[in-house]
């Protein structure tokens, strides 16, 4: 029901939009005057139904003091017969009386026409009584007169109190129909009165279809026809067999159209072509780039600039940059945006770290468009830069300072307080101190050392350095590097054992680096592993192959059962500069030992993982692509990367 209702009143809408200003204050006129009209008629017609009443009402009250003077002896003494005879002779001489009622005193009803008990009858007696009105005064002298509404019209009805010698015998109702004439008369007059506004309209309602039919359809073709051309729709035309001015208009707007057709098809090539070349340069910018114009509508919209703010699926093209861009971007630019439009400023720059579709860091460069004159703005370009990988090599960069200017300070600060000690108060100090003092400056030196070679053993695989790869025995590898554990493992009490399978193929890598990584994870195995442990490296070849061309590659782990690594700790351990000893206090190390080893595997093509529990041990292991013979050795170039350089 309400889409009916909605669609009848946008018809009516459109219907109404379609006439002139002067049709529609005639219509308006018209409206004003037969409104006018009809409600002076209407209210001469109720005048006179009005007055119509008030005689039917004097008429009644008349009649009713009449016939009760002639009827209230009767029943004063009784005489029911004459009562009903008189009453009878009333009723039939009388066309305008509907009913006539006795009452008595009590409000029984004791004789009625056109109904009388005695004609109803049966043996269940009948006992009606009278419904007199709340406010009829009962006793009174003076008549009462009411009117109701039946469906022959407006029936006035009239109570009399029957009194004699100033005794209340009861009420006397009758019932008046109303004047038939003055209802025709009424009626017609109504009638007249509708036909009369119903003819004015429909005669209105004919001239403004005529009107539209001949003048504003033609104008409303027109005024579409040029607010196409305006928007660049050439083919407009308008096709209406009119004959005068409105004819020779109409075929001027066509040859117009005709003419602006063939002038954009001479140029709609070479405009093709500018834009496809404009479409193809932005298109291939590694930056991201949005055009928008002064209303913030996005005009044009590079790969770069979709896929940076996740618009890949989205229509953003003709829409409101404001609307689709992140929020925190939107939050940031917003207002810029608006000054640059209003030509407050005409370029701005912001940094801002953005969540999604992915987190990154973006660099962000609004400038201002302007036309040939450079006299007003046609827009604002968004140019959008990811830095994200410069962000992070710069705070890499700056931690990686951090940390090494932090590992430097503590020993360097330690040598100089024991040899200004020792400078100072070098005769006062007993020989045993003196040892002390010079084996810590010792030890500090070393620790110096190690850091620094740790350091440049680090800057060099991350330094685009090359290095010869070749078969490596790791049998051998693995023998040396455990000659130099031996005697330290002893002192610590720790059982250094080796599981060399037999047979076991050389493995593509750099002698030199391997030696290096089973020294750091072995050095780290016993430093951690407490007096009665163990440390063991293995190494056997696995049974797939990664293709048909190709050996098993050879598994090499190291496990030791030492303290453990905590499970928060194990995806930061090879971080540069991150130690488990800074958790447990307990023992010294630059930190950079298994950064290293992270780094020469990835050199080797593969990937290091550990398994490890507190308290229980820990395990790092990883595989070597076993050596081809007939293979050449080649060279591996060590290429710094970004993410590692983050990571480490």
């Amino acid at each position: 029901m309400l889409s009916l209702l909605k669609t009848i009143r946008d018809a009516i809408a459109s219907w109404w939009y379609e006439f002139t200003l002067q049709t529609k204050l005639l219509a308006v006129a018209t409206l004003v005057v037969s409104l006018v009209m009809s409600g002076l008629t209407f209210w001469a017609v109720n005048t006179i139904q009005q007055d119509a009443r008030m005689n039917d009402t004097r008429f009644g009250r008349d009649l009713g003091l009449l016939l009760a003077a002639n009827v209230a002896p009767l029943i004063a003494d009784n005489n029911l017969t004459e009562v009903s005879q008189f009453s009878q002779r009333f009723y039939s001489s009388t066309s305008s009386v509907r009913y006539m009622l006795y009452a008595d005193e009590t409000g029984e009803i004791f004789f009625g026409i056109p109904f009388w008990d005695a004609e109803v009858e049966n043996s269940l007696t009948i006992k009606r009584r009278i419904q007199l009105p709340e406010d009829y005064p009962g006793d009174g002298e003076k008549p009462m007169v009411r009117q109701h509404m039946t469906p022959d019209g407006v029936v006035t009805d009239v109570f009399i109190p029957l009194i004699v010698n100033k005794k209340y015998l009861g009420v006397l109702a009758i019932g008046f129909n109303p004047n038939q004439t003055a209802i025709i008369s009424t009626n017609f007059t109504r009638d007249v009165t509708i036909a009369v506004f119903i003819t004015i309209w429909v005669m209105v309602i004919l001239a403004g279809v005529i009107n539209a039919l001949t003048i504003t359809k033609p104008i409303k073709e027109l005024l579409v026809g040029v607010k196409q051309i305006t928007t660049g729709n050439f083919k407009q035309r308008i096709n209406l067999p009119l004959g005068g001015e409105l004819g020779e208009l109409i075929l001027s707007f066509n040859e117009m159209a005709e003419r602006l057709e063939r002038y954009e098809e001479q140029n709609i090539e070479e405009l093709t072509a500018e834009k496809a070349k404009l479409e193809t340069l932005v298109s291939t910018i590694a930056d991201g780039a949005v055009l928008i114009d002064n209303n913030m509508q996005v005009i044009l919209v590079n790969p770069t600039a979709r896929r940076i703010f996740g618009w890949e699926t989205a229509d953003v093209v003709g829409g409101n940059v404001l609307h689709h861009l992140p929020t925190d971007v939107q939050m940031e630019i917003s207002g810029p945006l608006s000054e640059m439009a209003a030509g407050e400023c005409e370029s701005a720059e912001f940094r801002i770290f953005i969540n999604q579709p992915t987190p990154r860091t973006i660099r962000i460069l609004l400038t201002t468009v302007l036309n040939v004159q450079r006299e007003s703005i046609k827009g604002i370009a968004i140019t959008v830069q990811d830095i994200t990988r410069e962000v992070e090599l710069n705070d890499a960069k700056s931690q990686f300072i951090s940390n090494v200017s932090h590992e430097l300070r503590t020993p360097l600060f330690n040598i100089k307080t024991y040899i200004e000690t020792l400078h100072d108060y070098g005769e006062d100090l007993a020989l045993q101190e003196r040892q002390e003092f010079l084996q810590t400056v010792n030890h500090e030196t070393d620790r110096l050392t190690r850091l620094v070679n740790d350091v440049l053993d680090l800057s060099k695989l991350e330094s685009g350095r090359q290095y010869n790869f070749d078969g490596v025995d790791l049998a051998q590898a693995i023998e040396q590097t455990l000659r130099t554990y031996q005697l330290n493992a002893k002192d610590k009490g720790v059982e250094l054992l080796q599981e060399v399978a037999a047979n076991l193929p050389l493995v593509m890598g750099n002698y030199d680096l391997l030696v290096q990584v089973f020294g750091n994870l072995i050095g780290n195995a016993l430093k951690f592993t407490k007096a009665g442990g163990k440390v063991a490296i293995r190494a056997y070849q696995l049974d797939f192959k990664p293709n048909h061309t190709q050996s098993s590659p050879v598994r090499i782990e190291i496990s030791d059962t030492g303290i453990g690594i905590a499970t928060e700790d194990q995806h930061s351990i090879f971080e540069r500069f991150f130690r488990v000893e800074n958790r447990v206090h307990t023992l010294e190390g630059t930190g950079l030992g298994l950064s290293i080893v992270r780094n020469i595997i990835d050199r080797h093509r593969s990937k290091v993982h550990l398994v490890s529990e507190v308290g229980i041990g820990t395990t790092f292991w990883f595989d070597l692509t076993a050596f081809e013979e007939k293979a050449p050795a080649i060279q591996v170039e060590a290429i710094a990367e970004a993410s590692k350089i983050t990571t480490g």
